[in-house]
């Protein structure tokens, strides 16, 4: 991949290989980071007002964008809970105020967060202000471990627990003798506490200044504490709603940068060979996976690699997958049982969600053999502006089982003559285009009919021409793709007599006792029931798109059909399901979070996606 002519000669492929997998981390990470949105939202331990919260949750995201708060909530706020009775929370828990008589060192009370830091942080920082000091100034800031957090004293005094103190500036660490450490502070200060989770370090800042290492070999799974013992002290807390006194940004840019320094200048074995050609070999394996065809020849050729695969058997792949993601699945099931017989006999369950993936493409108007030009459901010859009606309401266009033909219909770009014909004629790849398995859809429903990013499936015709065999008498053989259940039958010519309406219902009706079926022979089996209640319930509804079960008819959803069936066919021939650089990028995404719940924390300083980027841009 290093090597320039290879990027050049093989743009199409390499650079849908790093989009796609920038695809799947970029969409890993932002279901992460709604996670962190809901959540921030929800514990309304923020600001007072809706914007002043997103301003808050955004913020925490570019300082902690590798924590996962649905595993691992941040600390926001104080806990109403985990405190002293003589400690009093307003503000939205951020203000903390001392409510007792304060006579002696017994009358100490203190208040942690809700949940410990999390490891992902990698560095982990918060503020307090102090509004006043009170009588005193006996305060205390730290961190305290769980199982030994006493309410009745200030944070460092007890065993697991660490606190820089305001009246003499010393740092205490699980005991009650103080070491000096750093200033006294008083009312108008503004002391940060921050947690280094690579070292297992904390240090704290004053005004923006920063004091030095306070605590080393820290235990995991601290809380954010505060302390205080005499009337009248009062302090605010800042855990990254607003922006901080001292700049913690700096100090995360240098961390990230040191761990990518590790990383790329991480020793290798000597005994594994030439790693380039390691890597041509999993870059190659990956574009014959998916069925590249054109980009994998190129690479190979470039590379001086041969392909494991032959050239026609990833051209099959390469037609199953194109028909797969532009809805055609009737005759991608046909492809699939005249190039891989027994393939699908052999797996049911396999068949059962293509069949239930077809019903949907029925509703949606993407299967060839659903949609004629006739079909009173959608209009125009390209069929990329699909009336949204249901199924039940469109039978008002049938009169007795007969298809009406609209009076406009020649000017639509059909013939009366031949609507609806169904001879079922495969059609044939052009296969100077390699397909884009992830990145080929639109998300505009309208547009969903077509292929890639909105084309057209008159436009498709033109690229996906079917190779239609010859028989021992040099006839064309019709692959009619409207095949029954069992992938063996092949069904007959429909004619004008019978609606598109009709057929679609009567395929729903096999399709369920297909379920029967299966049910009966192997039990029941939740996830075909779900699929199956999923397809028929887009009937009810008026506009199935834009309905609650409208995100079956998404392209996207093509997607997971398209692996299932594509691994399936590499399985039946021997190769591997899942190519080996997939392998390895969940193996490091694996890794990082297996990083991240024992506490590891230079897992938050880099990403796949990052390594991915910046190798990219090289």
């Amino acid at each position: 991949m290093a090597d320039s002519s290879v990027n050049a000669k093989c743009s199409d492929g390499v650079s849908y290989f790093d989009s796609s997998v920038k695809g799947k981390m970029t969409s890993h990470n932002n279901s992460a980071n709604n996670s962190q949105a809901s959540n921030g939202s929800a514990g309304g331990a923020g600001a007072g007002s809706s914007g002043s919260q997103v301003a808050m949750v955004d913020r925490l995201k570019l300082l902690y964008p590798n924590v996962n708060e649905t595993v691992d909530p941040l600390p926001r706020s104080w806990s109403s809970q985990d405190k002293c009775t003589t400690i009093g929370l307003t503000q939205n828990n951020l203000r903390v105020h001392y409510k007792g008589v304060g006579k002696s060192h017994t009358d100490a009370a203190s208040v942690r967060t809700p949940f410990p830091i999390p490891a992902a942080c990698g560095l982990y920082y918060f503020e307090v202000k102090i509004i006043s000091k009170g009588r005193d100034g006996y305060m205390g800031i730290g961190l305290t471990a769980h199982p030994h957090f006493k309410m009745n004293r200030l944070p460092g005094w007890d065993k697991q627990s660490y606190g820089y103190h305001g009246d003499d500036g010393n740092s205490f660490c699980s005991s009650g003798n103080g070491q000096p450490y750093g200033p006294t502070f008083t009312t108008g200060d503004i002391i940060g506490c921050g947690v280094n989770l690579v070292d297992n370090t904390c240090f704290y800042t004053k005004n923006g200044h920063h004091l030095g290492i306070a605590f080393r070999d820290l235990p995991p799974r601290l809380y954010p504490t505060v302390g205080l013992q005499t009337p009248g002290e009062v302090v605010d807390a800042n855990f990254g709603q607003e922006p901080f006194k001292f700049d913690i940004e700096d100090m995360l840019k240098e961390l990230r940068a040191a761990t990518k320094a590790t990383i790329y200048n991480f020793p290798l074995p000597d005994d594994q060979g030439d790693w380039t050609v390691i890597l041509h070999k999993m870059v190659s394996s990956y574009l014959v996976h998916h069925g590249y065809s054109s980009t994998a020849d190129t690479f190979a050729r470039t590379t001086g690699q041969s392909l494991q695969e032959d050239m026609a058997s990833i051209k099959n792949r390469q037609k199953i997958i194109k028909l797969v993601l532009s809805g055609r699945m009737g005759q991608a099931i046909e492809h699939t049982v005249r190039l891989y017989p027994g393939l699908l006999e052999s797996n049911q369950n396999l068949l059962f969600m293509l069949k239930c993936r077809q019903f949907i493409e029925m509703v949606n108007g993407s299967d060839f053999d659903l949609v004629s030009t006739s079909n009173p459901l959608y209009s125009g010859s390209t069929h990329t502006s699909p009336v949204q009606t249901s199924v039940i309401q469109s039978t008002k266009s049938y009169q007795n089982g007969n298809t009406v033909i609209p009076d406009d219909a020649d000017n639509q770009g059909f013939s009366k003559n031949n609507v609806l014909s169904n001879n079922g004629t495969c059609i044939e790849d052009d296969y100077s285009n390699d397909v884009e398995m992830e990145n080929g859809h639109t998300n505009n429903v309208n547009s969903s009919n077509g292929y890639k990013n909105g084309t057209s499936n008159s436009n498709l015709n033109d690229s996906l021409d079917d190779d239609d065999e010859e028989d021992e008498d040099g006839r064309d053989v019709d692959m009619d793709v409207d095949s029954s259940l069992s992938p063996n039958c092949k069904s007959t010519n429909t004619g004008v007599s019978r609606s598109g309406v009709e057929r679609m219902l009567e395929f729903g009706r096999e399709l369920f006792q297909m379920s029967q079926r299966l049910e009966k022979e192997n039990g029941v089996n939740e996830t075909n029931q779900k699929m199956l209640e999923d397809a028929f319930s887009l009937l009810a509804y008026s506009n199935p798109w834009a309905s609650p079960l409208g995100w079956q008819l998404c392209p996207s959803r093509r997607e997971s059909v398209c692996a299932a069936l594509n691994s399936a066919i590499l399985e039946s021939m021997s190769y591997s399901w899942r190519p080996p650089l997939e392998v390895c990028i969940a193996h490091a995404c694996e890794l990082l979070r297996l990083m991240s719940s024992s506490s590891l924390g230079a897992c938050a300083f880099v990403s796949v996606e990052d390594v991915l980027t910046q190798q990219q841009h090289h």
